[in-house]
């Protein structure tokens, strides 16, 4: 099955979902519950936006993972953002859903609201064209997985005096494998993150198959693709068997994008940094190498961040994002989903980015 196409687009969308649909329950007739973890943001709204789950059988469980790069990032490195902006005059520049994330119901658009200089944009390299433009200090606050730490890491390798990065980056992989290992929840299978994939390729994933003989499918965004990475899982678990497939050959590959592997390595070193819900994982954080102190913030503002203590926010001790990323909950588990939690009023970033299931769950109606 490895390479596997998927079948003819010349038949309706809606005929080949419900075709691998009806293969799919065929295959579950009489079989234990198997229980398939997706570790993607982009899955979760796919799986959501068409239903998808309504057509599994109930003894086949869809269960969503740490997939949201903006979900992940913890309080602390929030905070040390909001402390940068109020003891400096820089210009801060990051994403728009890092943007809204929450701190004691306070985001950076409260802070751009009250006078600091803060700039949404949608690549770093906007960051980097607005340093050029000025003479003040640009700080990009950066975050995602392997997909957008090669551009960081190029941007770093461009940079210029008055620019530098406060990494919250993250590797994918070493939470995955970390994840495994915890052992809280029954995982027969996973679907691999297709964006993340296309940097690291097939080969990434082997180490964990290794460690936890966990199948794996490497799966697209259409809802056909990922209907066929869940039998492609479904007929490895019934088998037996501990394969890693690739239902979305057309962008990965098996050594992956071997280019920005070799930037992210000359520029990003691991670290063991904590993540939001799942505590530290070894290896996982993108830290900036030593020869390019002068690009990162955290040295360059090493005198500002002495000062700098973090804090519990209050709020959130009932928000349940954490065990939501691990997949032991659904968000309407949470108490506070779409009541003291909203789209317009988010407490946790699992309701804030468009990657995170509590944000596509409230857009979408869903109720379990």
């Amino acid at each position: 099955m490895e390479g596997i196409n998927k079948v003819p687009v010349t038949i309706p969308l809606r005929d080949r979902i419900k075709g691998v649909a009806s293969k799919i329950r065929k295959e579950m007739e009489n079989e234990d519950e198997i229980r398939i973890m997706h570790l993607c943001g982009t899955h979760e709204d796919t799986i959501t936006r068409f239903n998808l789950r309504s057509l599994m059988p109930d003894n086949l469980k869809l269960i969503s993972g740490p997939g949201c790069p903006v979900c992940i990032i913890p309080d602390t490195d929030l905070q040390r953002v909001f402390h940068l902006i109020q003891e400096t005059d820089i210009t801060l520049t990051t994403f728009g859903d890092m943007a809204r994330v929450p701190f004691e119901g306070r985001s950076l658009f409260y802070y751009r609201a009250k006078g600091h200089d803060i700039r949404v944009v949608y690549s770093i390299f906007d960051a980097l064209e607005i340093a050029k433009k000025n003479k003040k200090p640009v700080v990009h606050f950066g975050i995602g997985f392997e997909t957008t730490m090669p551009s960081t890491a190029l941007a770093i390798l461009d940079g210029i005096e008055n620019f530098s990065v406060l990494s919250s980056h993250r590797f994918f992989l070493p939470a995955m494998d970390h994840l495994a290992s915890l052992g809280e929840i029954k995982i027969d299978g996973f679907i691999n993150p297709g964006h993340v994939s296309t940097i690291v390729g097939v080969k990434a994933y082997e180490n964990i198959l290794k460690r936890h003989r966990v199948p794996q499918v490497i799966a697209g965004f259409d809802p056909d693709d990922v209907m066929l990475a869940i039998y492609m899982l479904v007929d490895m678990i019934k088998k037996g068997e501990k394969e890693i497939l690739n239902e979305y050959p057309r962008a990965v590959s098996y050594e992956g994008n071997e280019k920005s592997q070799m930037v992210m390595k000359e520029v990003f070193e691991k670290e063991d940094w904590e993540w939001r819900g799942i505590g530290v994982v070894k290896e996982s954080g993108g830290n900036i190498k030593d020869k390019y102190d002068q690009f990162n913030a955290i040295k360059v503002y090493e005198d500002v961040f002495e000062s700098f203590s973090p804090k519990e926010d209050k709020r959130k001790r009932m928000c349940r994002c954490g065990e939501v990323l691990r997949g032991l909950i659904t968000p309407d588990d949470c108490s506070l989903f779409l009541k003291g939690c909203t789209p317009k009023n988010p407490v946790g970033p699992c309701m804030v980015s468009f990657e995170g299931i509590c944000s596509i769950w409230a857009s979408r109606g869903v109720r379990r």
